[in-house]
């Protein structure tokens, strides 16, 4: 078996004039936009990258704003519309290299991105939609759960990579622990004071622009959204996801009534981190059937 070839590194610019950081799986074909969720960075696509470069196209797995190695933007707008906002921009970018609308796949946070810049009411940017374990209506206890987890180390951080791992296994007690820290590393960013932090900036929960402000408002127009697609569509949802219920795929899937729909056994919210060969199958038989 050959090994994978490793990505080539590329810089986007966001809505605000903001950097993000990318990297490019794939030298030919149709345009593949990776969104990552909240707190996560590019590199959590490294796999689903691979599988699409295989597939004869071209994944482009973004960090996205104040996430990774993409700017930390000075205003601190880190509301719902404004990752959207960089989502239609770069879905025009990419579709201007290759004169082809991109697939958008998007997991949480970026699932929420997409779904509103696709939808938003400015005339569809991408050719076909992927959410991974995201809906319009989640469970809100599922988001306090996951935010708690985040804030928990907010500020204070980890003494060590191997304290950061012990958190995570804490928190994710089904998943086994990997043999090495190099991909937790990657999430981490080693500070000043010798203390490692999220690889995030800590205003996308704290700042007056958060994510999350004004989640009803967040809702209707994640509702709309669904409504107003009608490019292709793929709903892929963790069978032990702590916010998409089976109730919330139903609500969806009348929402988006042409979506298909697959559920992954054994996976909680980080569906391709907890099952990634079942989240590989589908979003590779999801690519097979796009023209």
């Amino acid at each position: 078996m050959t090994r994978a070839s490793a990505p080539a590194a590329a810089m986007f610019t966001g809505a605000s004039g903001n950097t993000l950081a990318g990297d490019v799986y794939g030298e030919e074909g149709p345009p593949v936009l990776l969104l990552h969720g909240g707190g996560q960075t590019r590199h959590a696509w490294q796999k689903t990258g691979e599988l699409i470069a295989r597939m004869g196209r071209v994944a482009y797995a973004i960090d996205q704003r104040g996430h990774g190695d993409s700017e930390w933007v000075k205003d601190a707008a880190y509301q719902y519309e404004d990752f959207a906002a960089d989502a239609r921009v770069l879905a025009d970018t990419l579709a201007e290299r290759s004169g082809v609308r991109p697939v958008a796949v998007g997991a949480s946070l970026g699932g929420m991105a997409s779904l509103l810049a696709n939808g938003g009411g400015q005339g569809e940017v991408f050719s076909a939609l992927v959410l991974v374990d995201i809906t319009p209506r989640i469970d809100s206890g599922g988001v306090a759960k996951i935010q708690g987890f985040m804030r928990a180390q907010i500020r204070e951080g980890f003494g060590s990579i191997a304290e950061a791992a012990d958190a995570v296994a804490a928190y994710l007690p089904h998943r086994p622990r990997p043999r090495s820290h190099e991909g937790l590393k990657k999430n981490l960013r080693l500070h000043p004071d010798g203390r490692w932090r999220w690889h995030w900036d800590p205003k996308f929960l704290e700042g007056n622009r958060r994510i999350g402000a004004g989640s009803e408002e967040v809702e209707r127009k994640l509702v709309e959204a669904a409504r107003r697609t009608t490019i292709p569509a793929l709903l892929v949802r963790g069978a032990s996801s702590e916010l998409v219920g089976e109730e919330h795929a139903r609500d969806f899937l009348k929402l988006v009534p042409h979506a298909r729909y697959a559920d992954v056994s054994g996976a909680r919210h980080m569906v391709a981190g907890d099952r990634n060969d079942q989240f590989a199958n589908a979003i590779e038989e999801f690519l097979l059937e796009l023209k």
